[in-house]
């Protein structure tokens, strides 16, 4: 088995989100759908003191995600119907829309939130790491698509030279899930599960 992941590159991504349209586009996903999504994680503040001088402890950056092929799923470990599940030869979480039933327990249990259901078509649907691509010899559309280069993928064993394994806000810690997505922080960036600043657009990311 080869074991599939991401990487992605802060200190290069300027928080375009071609990756993630080139993903709808290819895909030709409904509005309210997405398979990557492009965090703008933002904090701090600015102040002035006694004497005028102004000091500012205020940071942002971008974090580009997908589904990250976990290699403990939370998805598939909660789905009733096996539909969810990670492919044996390499390490891709996809789901089987024939077997499922469109319950959501999948999304509920995703610390990424990745899957979601498709209410029209009545069953979950998520990245599967562009699989038709991938099997010829081809990286995934969001790859292909980023203009600054800041995304890869490969074989876990190449990508885990390149950063941590999912180490910065706002995503959790990684041992709940052990994601396949190796990161090289800017230097902006806090640790995961920090609780310092906030995700500044929400509604673009649920």
């Amino acid at each position: 088995m080869t074991q599939y992941a991401f990487h992605f590159d802060g200190s290069r991504c300027t928080g375009c989100k071609t990756c993630e349209f080139a993903c709808k586009d290819y895909y030709d996903l409904d509005t309210d759908v997405q398979y990557r999504k492009v965090y703008e994680c933002t904090g701090g503040e600015t102040s002035k003191d006694e004497n005028g001088y102004v000091s500012t402890t205020c940071f942002a950056y971008y974090v580009s995600m997908s589904c990250n092929h976990c290699d403990d799923p939370a998805c598939a470990k909660v789905c009733p119907t096996g539909a969810m599940h990670k492919d044996s030869d390499t390490g891709l979480v996809s789901v089987d829309a024939d077997k499922c039933v469109g319950c959501g327990y999948c999304h509920m249990a995703c610390p990424y939130n990745a899957p979601k259901v498709d209410r029209e078509k009545g069953h979950s649907v998520k990245c599967d790491g562009c699989a038709e691509r991938v099997a010829q010899g081809e990286q995934p559309i969001c790859v292909r698509a980023c203009p600054a280069r800041a995304l890869d993928f490969g074989p876990v064993e190449e990508m885990s030279k390149m950063g941590e394994r999912g180490n910065i806000a706002p995503l959790p810690e990684s041992t709940y899930t052990n994601p396949n997505l190796y990161i090289k922080p800017s230097k902006d960036a806090k640790p995961a599960g920090s609780k310092d600043g906030k995700v500044a657009n929400p509604l673009e990311v649920m």
